[in-house]
């Protein structure tokens, strides 16, 4: 098994400070818009950019939450190891808001189809945005596609995205995967 450095953390940091203008280009004062990170890893890039947001761009209440999808998952029960569930925190409407979720690797789109199902659960979005840092954008499953990214990056399927965030992993670092 080989890996290799995709993003160190500074440029992990200059896409952040990226990521965050584009979002501010497009919802300028966020009245109208939510951000939902996808359980479990997306929370960690979710995070970040609202702290960037409100430090760095001085925008005043983001809502912010966190959704689980493990059980709208199409393989939910189907591997041989059982899926762990996280939590979803969701405590303002969605009903008629902008959605952005935010996840941090898009791969065969499988999990963002998820998450689509498990958002009506809190109401009826009037528009649905994604946010991803790493998108593997010859691996989908199904017609799915960025409105924000980081990077693009072509990995063969047997090769693996692994994104490390300083506050579960020790340090920010994006590696690509040979197994």
């Amino acid at each position: 098994m080989s890996q290799k450095v995709l993003l160190t953390a500074k440029e992990i940091n200059i896409i952040l400070h990226r990521l965050a203008c584009q979002l501010l280009e497009n919802h300028l004062d966020f009245s109208e818009t939510v951000l939902i990170g996808l359980q479990p890893r997306g929370i960690f890039l979710a995070e970040r950019l609202t702290k960037i947001l409100k430090e760095d761009y001085k925008v005043k209440d983001i809502n912010l939450g966190s959704l689980d999808i493990t059980f709208y998952r199409d393989d939910f029960r189907r591997g041989e190891k059982t899926l762990q569930a996280n939590a979803t925190k969701i405590n303002f409407l969605v009903e008629n808001k902008n959605v952005v979720f935010i996840d941090d690797v898009l791969y065969t789109g499988r999990s963002i189809r998820a998450a689509l199902t498990a958002i009506q659960s809190f109401g009826r979005p009037s528009n649905i945005e994604l946010l991803t840092l790493i998108d593997r954008r010859f691996s989908r499953h199904l017609p799915i596609q960025p409105n924000y990214r980081g990077r693009q990056v072509d990995a063969i399927n047997e090769e693996k995205v692994k994104v490390m965030w300083e506050e579960n992993d020790g340090k920010d670092i994006v590696y690509l995967i040979n197994k």
